[in-house]
């Protein structure tokens, strides 16, 4: 009998078990002979000989590695690692870096102010020249030929109110210097003026402080203050220019670069709200400037018929004391008007009655038919901003506080409003 026949017989009663197949006879054969392992099982891993070393097995992939692998790709400056055990010590030197960084900035902020305006003011002026440039778009013209000639027109302005404004002013200095030794004389002979002489010496102090030195000293400082006032006005008005270039030029890329900074599904509502305030601070702009020039035309057709001298230059005056809300007009009139009085008793009297029937002209009838299409702010909501903006920035926060309010009323009507009925 051979070696199979145990394992083909089967027992009474049982059923008969199928034989080992091809596959497993062969392992069997190869258990007696090792050397013939890899030639019937190519594919099984592990030792072919005794003596042979082991075949290499790859390595198990680790999903885990593969994933710190791909961020770290993605990332060339690394992964952030776990974050630090918020313990009460912690906490402690959070809050305290971050008072000391709100300290920083505040103070950074103050020290800066200056310049802060100057930026403020100057995207503003931009935001202002905006519909002009448009404007000579729609024409045909493109952005660039559009910016140079509007800066073109803003730098005739400025040429123009210096030469108004400088020529009277120097023409009154040497009027008023050459005119001193008569005044000096004048005072010399006036009676009372000699009697405090006698009483208290008063032209021998006035002499030893002129010999001593002291008044030169005076003058000079005075001189160079005023000149170092020039010149600093002078590069401010230069560097406010070319910051209002550089805004008007790149506002529709800073537009489209805020814009990305909101998310994708409500970039066109606010879209549509930020051009809507640009285009009410644009029409603000305009309609005071508008409302400026008409000042400044009617009040010097007016004095030009009262024969007041200088009537340009104090025209000129009033159409920029004008650009300032609430309290512009009238600091233009008390100007002027004072003016007027040193020149005769008769025509002070006619400005000021002038100035003030102009004012109600221009506040009840001029200023409403203007900002009715670009500012819809509350007549108290405009003193109110008008005055926070000027108790904040001076003139230049009264200027900017009212397109402001316009804004901020904008977003709530727009925004807040609806967002809170919804509730």
């Amino acid at each position: 009998m051979t070696d199979t026949a145990p394992d083909a017989v089967s027992r009474p009663g049982t059923p008969a078990r199928p034989g080992p197949s091809a596959p497993a006879r062969a392992a069997r054969e190869a258990d007696d002979d090792p050397g013939e392992v890899t030639d019937v099982l190519p594919g099984v891993p592990g030792p072919a000989r005794p003596g042979d070393p082991p075949a290499p097995r790859p390595a198990p992939r680790r999903p885990a590695a593969d994933a710190v692998e791909e961020r770290a790709e993605a990332a060339p400056y690394g992964v952030p690692g776990k974050p630090f055990a918020r313990g009460p010590f912690l906490w402690g030197l959070t809050a305290a870096l971050g008072v000391l960084t709100a300290w920083g900035l505040a103070q950074a902020l103050i020290s800066a102010r200056s310049v802060i305006v100057m930026i403020v003011v100057a995207a503003f002026l931009a935001v202002g020249l905006n519909p002009v440039v448009e404007g000579l778009r729609r024409w045909g013209l493109g952005r660039r030929a559009a910016i140079s000639i509007v800066f073109l027109g803003v730098i005739v302005m400025f040429g123009l109110f210096g030469l108004a404004i400088v020529p009277p002013v120097s023409q009154e200095a040497s009027d008023f210097v050459g005119a001193v030794p008569g005044y000096v004389q004048d005072l010399l002979a006036n009676p009372t003026i000699k009697r405090l002489d006698a009483d208290y010496q008063i032209l021998a102090n006035v002499r030893d402080y002129i010999t001593s030195g002291g008044l030169g000293a005076t003058v000079a400082g005075g001189i160079l203050g005023a000149g170092a006032v020039v010149l600093d006005a002078f590069f401010s008005g230069l560097t406010l220019l070319v910051l209002t270039l550089y805004f008007l030029g790149s506002l529709p890329s800073i537009r489209e670069y805020l814009l990305r900074l909101v998310p994708a599904t409500r970039r066109p509502r606010t879209a549509a709200i930020g051009d809507e305030i640009l285009a009410g601070i644009g029409g603000y702009v305009a309609g005071n400037v508008l409302i400026s020039v008409i000042a400044g035309a009617l009040s010097w057709l007016f004095l030009t018929v009262a024969g007041a001298k200088y009537a340009l230059a104090l025209a000129l005056v009033v159409a920029v004391t004008d650009l300032i809300p609430l309290v512009g007009a009238t600091v233009g009139a008390v100007l002027v008007s004072a003016v007027g009085f040193l020149q005769s008793t008769t025509l002070g009297v006619a400005c000021a009655i002038f100035f003030i029937v102009y004012q109600q002209i221009e506040n009840y009838v001029i200023y409403p038919r203007v900002m009715r299409r670009s500012v819809d702010v509350a007549p108290a909501v405009t003193v109110i901003a008008a005055l926070f903006g000027g108790a904040l920035l001076g003139a230049v926060g009264a200027l900017l506080a009212i397109p402001v309010a316009a804004a901020v009323a904008l977003i709530l009507r727009e925004v807040v409003l609806p967002r809170q009925a919804g509730l």
